[in-house]
Parts: C-alpha cells; sequence; structure tokens
C-alpha cells in the first residue's frame, strides 16, 4: 500500500484530480474519438491534436507554471494519460513520450538557460519533442550504442543514427543520448538536445506498425551533425544515468497508458455482454463471462493502485525505481491479459474493426515492450529487492 501513515492515507481523488481527469475525457471525446479509426487506418500523425492537447495544458503536466506548464504532479498525469488512452492509446502514447522523455528530460537536466530556452516551447506544445536513446542494434543493451559525438572546440559533431523514436518525423527538437567514450561503458554516454533544421539531422523510415498507429514512430540520422557545447544536458558522461532516472518517470506514464487501454477494453466488453443475448439471456449472466469480466477489474484494480504508489513516491521525491518498474510491469501485462478476453467476450465480432476492442488488442502489446520490456522490469525489480 502507500506508505505513509494511516491517518493520511487517501484512495479518493482530490478535486484538482477529478477535474483534469474529467478534462481530459471531454477533451478526448471532443477530439480524439470521431477519428480513432480513419487515422489508424491511415497511420496519420494528427499534429492538430497535439496542438489543441498543448492549449489544454496536456502537453506540459509536470512543467512549473512560470515555464508555461500546468505545474500539476504525477496523479494528474496519470489521469490525464488513462483517460485519453481509453479513447485512442496511439495519442495517449505520444502525449507521454512528449512530456515524460523530451520534456521531463530538459526540465530536470537542463541549466537555467536551456530551460528558458526550450522549456516554454515544448509545454505549450509550440514544439513537439522527440527522445533518442534506441538504436537499430541497442535495444535493452543501451550501453552498446554506436552513434557517436566527438568533440571539436566549443562543438560536438554527432554521427550515427536513433531507431524506434516516437515524434521522429515531426518533432520540432530532440534529446539523444549518445556515445562520447567507450563502447559499453555507462560513463561513457551524453544527452544533447538538438533542434530540428540543424545541419546534418534528418529524418530516416517511419515505422508500418501493427498497433499505435497514430503515433509516429521513425529514425533519427546524424550525418557530421554539428551542435554547440551549449547543447549539451549536464555533464559528459552522465548520459546514461540521466536516461535510467528519465526512464524511472516514465514508466509511470507507460503503466497509466496500459490502465487506459485496460479500462476501455473492459468497458467495452461489460457493455457488449450485457447487450448480447444468447440462449435467451445476456451473455454477462454466464458464468465463463461474469468470471472473466471479475477477473479483468480486479485486475485493473491492482494496476491502479500501484501506479498511484509509484506516482505519490515520485511526487514526494522519494526513490521509486522499484516502484515504478513493478507499476509499469503489471499494468503492462494486465492491459495486454484484459484486451485479449475482451476480444474473447465479443467472439467474431472482437475480430472486427467496428468494434474498439480488436484495436486496444493491437495496441496494448507496445506496453509491454516499450521504455523497458517485463524482461528489464524484473531485472531492474530483482535487483532492488536482492540488495
Amino acid at each position: 500500500m502507500v506508505e505513509n501513515t494511516m491517518s493520511t492515507l487517501s484512495f479518493d481523488y482530490s478535486e484538482t484530480q477529478k477535474m483534469v481527469a474529467s478534462s481530459a475525457r471531454e477533451f478526448a471525446e471532443q477530439h480524439i474519438k470521431p477519428h480513432v479509426m480513419e487515422w489508424d487506418e491511415a497511420q496519420t500523425f494528427p499534429l492538430e491534436v497535439f496542438k489543441k492537447a498543448g492549449e489544454m495544458g496536456f502537453m506540459g503536466v509536470l512543467v512549473p507554471q512560470d515555464l508555461g506548464g500546468s505545474g500539476l504532479g504525477y496523479h494528474e498525469y496519470v489521469a490525464i494519460i488513462e483517460e485519453i488512452s481509453r479513447i485512442d492509446p496511439s495519442i495517449g502514447l505520444s502525449v507521454a513520450a512528449h512530456n515524460s522523455l523530451c520534456t521531463n528530460h530538459i526540465l530536470t537536466f537542463g541549466n537555467d538557460r536551456q530551460k528558458q530556452l526550450w522549456i516554454p516551447k515544448l509545454a505549450t506544445a509550440e514544439w513537439l519533442g522527440a527522445w533518442g536513446l534506441t538504436e537499430h542494434n541497442t535495444g535493452s543493451d543501451a550501453g552498446g550504442m554506436s552513434t557517436t559525438a566527438v568533440r571539436d572546440g566549443d562543438s560536438w559533431v554527432l554521427n550515427g543514427a536513433k531507431n524506434f523514436i516516437t515524434h521522429g518525423k515531426s518533432g520540432d527538437i530532440a534529446v539523444v543520448v549518445v556515445r562520447t567514450g567507450d563502447k559499453g561503458d555507462s560513463r561513457g554516454m551524453t544527452a544533447f538536445v538538438i533542434e530540428r533544421g540543424t545541419p546534418g539531422f534528418t529524418s530516416g523510415k517511419k515505422e508500418n506498425k501493427l498497433g499505435m498507429r497514430a503515433s509516429e514512430t521513425a529514425e533519427l540520422i546524424f550525418d557530421n551533425c554539428r551542435i554547440s557545447d551549449g547543447n549539451r544536458l549536464g555533464n559528459i558522461g552522465d548520459g546514461f544515468k540521466q536516461s535510467m532516472k528519465v526512464l524511472d518517470g516514465g514508466r509511470i506514464s507507460i503503466g497509466a497508458l496500459s490502465l487506459g487501454i485496460a479500462k476501455g477494453a473492459y468497458e467495452a466488453a461489460l457493455k457488449y455482454s450485457k447487450e448480447r443475448v444468447q440462449f435467451g439471456k445476456p451473455i454477462s449472466e454466464f458464468q465463463g463471462i461474469s468470471f472473466k469480466l471479475a477477473e479483468m477489474a480486479t485486475q485493473i484494480e491492482a494496476s491502479e493502485l500501484l501506479l498511484h504508489k509509484a506516482a505519490y513516491l515520485k511526487n514526494e521525491g522519494r526513490k521509486m525505481t522499484k516502484a515504478s518498474a513493478m507499476a509499469k510491469m503489471y499494468a503492462s501485462e494486465v492491459c495486454v491479459r484484459v484486451a485479449n478476453e475482451a476480444v474473447q467476450i465479443h467472439g467474431g465480432y472482437g475480430y472486427i474493426k467496428d468494434f474498439p476492442v480488436e484495436k486496444f488488442y493491437r495496441d496494448a502489446k507496445l506496453c509491454t515492450i516499450g521504455e523497458g520490456t517485463t524482461e528489464i522490469q524484473k531485472v531492474v525489480i530483482s535487483r532492488n529487492i536482492l540488495k
């Protein structure tokens, strides 16, 4: 349970959290829901929706108000990602990546000049952010990256490519972690900020994906890309350490994405089970179906509790690596199971694109892979409990 005294333990949402969740729900219903399948089929990345989300404060959720953000905490952040993802997980994914990865990396590790220069544009979605760690041959093994930055006076010259990058084509700015020392050395990586339009910085292939198809995923390519040392985030060699801290918070956002998928699929299955009549009664009255729904509801509840514990620890500035890994691992696996059962409850109609569960089924799988696979979460958790 939440690690504080029983006198302060509360499972009620605050008025702010309720208001934020309601606002995100209305936004998703109005601006996203009418276009979900159209965007999915065409792999449309609806940039205008993210501009509207910026106007609502959803693209700078954790950013202080004096830098143009909403100044909210992680409980509100979970609510926003969850509500958007109940309607379209791919939009939830892009909102999460922009907030947790690019924006949060600069906010956490940038100096005052860098924050003033870039954060207000990101917080309002004037600029869309990308974040690059993964490469073609390095997924979980980030230390084996090949993209390099070589110092040349007051500049750095970048060469290489990043793969599977959210907003790789449309992003106006990217935070990238590249090798400045020996391969495999965790102190041999450094983070840099690169603005779109910098010579030698281009985009490559846009991926054709199973799910999350309205969230753009593409390569970032660096060909003798020269940037100022003023674009370096933090100390030389701190890039990997910074990334691990950024991913701690990012796991909460992927957990929230997973929770939204699970709730969306569960609600669709619950509704269908009450309406679908077989053998003279709604299928929800058959034990085989009602027990599925009971398990789905319980697993969703457990996911939500784990997520908000991690959010609480993050808000308090306490160590939350284990808690966020547990929340991400459990919620992501639950969303896959719930989406699978939702399709099963729908029967043949669950396989048809006229019903929302087939898309939840396709979208869910990424949650067990992105921002650290389930297997990597187990590594993180086991290291923490075996210390």
